[in-house]
């Protein structure tokens, strides 16, 4: 989740020219996405822009996360993330009805 730059517009244009072409290369994700379009139910949301990756389990993550790709990824958020990043993991239930 990333707060709001100093500048947008650069941010959208080296997230997308960027950034996105080296997620696309990391193996381990199962699916990936983002927005820009982030807002809250109340109020301002808290963050500009958000990433979102899916991975088969806990050790695939932490494989991919630190994989030199990987590591390539994370190195890169500072040339574009000038408000910061907050990374979040978690796991996941499968809803039943």
């Amino acid at each position: 989740m990333y707060s709001e730059p100093a500048d947008p517009d650069p941010f959208r244009d080296y997230y997308v020219t960027n950034h996105l072409p080296l997620v696309g290369n990391w193996p381990g994700p199962l699916v990936w996405r983002y927005s820009f379009d982030v807002a809250a139910t109340e109020g301002a949301a808290p963050y500009f822009a958000v990433f979102e990756a899916d991975f088969a389990d806990a050790a695939a993550m932490d494989a991919a996360l630190t994989s030199p790709h990987g590591e390539r990824l994370s190195a890169d958020v500072a040339d574009y993330a000038t408000g910061g990043v907050a990374v979040i993991t978690y796991p996941v239930q499968d809803g039943t009805g």
